[in-house]
């Protein structure tokens, strides 16, 4: 990765981190290597954030925000559009998503790496209870409440299995493995988030009805 030497240091250590943990894991990664990429001696990544462990969560908290924000609004904006009825489940999900393939399709490779940050977090038996609740929950229910009202006849124990789904589909299309890509001898390609989001929407709100309407 090319040294960005405009950046400051502090957010250079940051970037190297999330490209390499995304590419490699927690495991795979030492605090001397995201130095190196990053330009600057380990004393000074030391200096910054401490052990690897709490530069880690740093780089998992640093975007956070932003991207719940985007998906609030985007969950607002359709249930003030929709009036006393609320959203529908495709509106909902939509809601859900979109913000990620827009984050995806900005061009910003730190967008890209940090969503497949999150795809390897989530998919981890150790890492996805001890870092995704923390940031992300109290979004995750937002989105239950009105999924709860748009199915009025759903237990929860289906809204949560199905949302359980949906976030599987989600984190599969984060890490952008070029699986698809080969499975479909190129017909589909993991990269084209635009396709990835069109299809997820209404497979996974056709799931939610089957589940919770019957």
């Amino acid at each position: 990765m090319p040294k960005k030497t405009n950046v400051p240091k502090r957010d250079r250590i940051l970037d190297a981190a999330e490209e390499l943990f995304a590419e490699h894991g927690y495991d795979g990664v030492t605090l001397r290597r995201i130095a190196t990429s990053a330009g600057v001696d380990v004393a000074l990544a030391n200096y910054h954030f401490g052990k690897k462990l709490d530069l880690f969560q740093a780089v998992f908290n640093r975007r956070a925000e932003l991207l719940n924000g985007a998906r609030l609004e985007a969950l607002h904006a359709c249930q003030e559009s929709s009036g006393a009825k609320g959203p529908s489940v495709e509106q909902i999900i939509e809601a859900f998503l979109r913000p990620l393939e827009i984050a995806q399709e900005t061009g910003d490779e730190g967008w890209r790496h940090y969503l497949a940050l999150i795809a390897y977090i989530n998919n981890s038996p150790y890492w996805g209870p001890r870092m995704m609740s923390s940031l992300f929950d109290e979004l995750v229910q937002e989105f239950i409440k009105a999924l709860k009202k748009a199915l009025p006849k759903a237990s929860e124990a289906d809204i949560y299995w199905c949302y359980h789904n949906l976030s599987g589909a989600l984190t599969l299309t984060l890490a952008n493995t070029g699986r698809i890509d080969k499975l479909s001898r190129g017909q589909c390609h993991s990269a084209d988030f635009r396709a990835a989001y069109d299809h997820m929407i209404p497979f996974t709100a056709a799931g939610f009805r089957k589940i919770c309407e019957g």
